[in-house]
């Protein structure tokens, strides 16, 4: 952590202006929809690059709401920043996912335990073999509950974060093989930088779509359903 790197080229923030707990979202309007939904005398942190950031309180707790952006270059920025730099502790992700399982609709939840990728990021770290990035477990655990309590079909387990969301050659058969349940883009980034700074990190996700059946969400099913991974998120605050 540097103090001192504040604020960052794509942080506005001052050290201190952020919780140490963050709630992400890829959407930053996402982000300011939980900042309205969830958050007591809200104050916004961050605007650069649009990337909207709010700190608040949630039943007495500070926490901070925050974008990153489509993809694990963007979200491996912003989280590098906010673990290195910012002294943050805990990050959630919230955000949307494709379905690659028959019993895994529009509007369930994932929540993400483990994370493949089909991406170059880990190489960065030049270790003599593979890397299996994985969220926090008592935060995954402890998600489990929440959805359990409020009612919400969920599943714990794999996901795939893709490079690529138009892809010439996206082989979702072998990963269906494999039980990966759903693909998005992100949170492999995001567990490698908490493993990587010692920090905690965990991905939930909504099914938005179905790649097999070509199960879509209509806009009031968006409205209504894309607010359950927020209560489960903000339940682990």
């Amino acid at each position: 952590m540097s103090e001192s790197k504040t604020p960052t080229a794509h942080i506005g923030a001052k050290f201190g202006e952020i919780a140490e707990t963050v709630i992400m979202a890829g959407d930053p309007l996402r982000a300011k929809l939980m900042a309205e939904k969830f958050l007591e005398n809200p104050v916004q942190f961050n605007q650069v690059r649009g990337m909207l950031g709010f700190t608040g309180t949630y039943k007495g707790k500070r926490v901070s709401v925050m974008g990153h952006g489509m993809g694990m270059p963007s979200i491996g920025i912003y989280t590098y920043e906010l673990y290195n730099f910012y002294g943050v502790k805990t990050i959630i992700r919230v955000g949307s996912a494709g379905s690659i399982q028959t019993d895994l609709h529009v509007g369930d939840l994932v929540i993400a335990l483990g994370a493949c990728t089909n991406s170059n990021y880990v190489s960065q770290y030049e270790l003599p073999g593979s890397f299996a990035p994985i969220g926090d477990f008592d935060l995954a655990r402890r998600a489990a509950e929440a959805c359990e309590k409020f009612g919400y079909h969920y599943k714990v387990g794999n996901v795939l974060s893709s490079d690529t969301f138009y892809s010439e050659a996206p082989h979702t058969d072998k990963w269906i093989n494999v039980g990966v349940l759903a693909v998005e883009m992100e949170i492999a980034a995001l567990y490698m930088n908490a493993a990587r700074s010692g920090n905690r990190a965990l991905g939930i996700c909504t099914i938005s779509d179905h790649i097999i059946t070509g199960e879509v969400t209509t806009a009031e099913e968006r409205q209504n359903t894309f607010t359950h991974m927020m209560d489960v998120a903000f339940s682990l605050i």
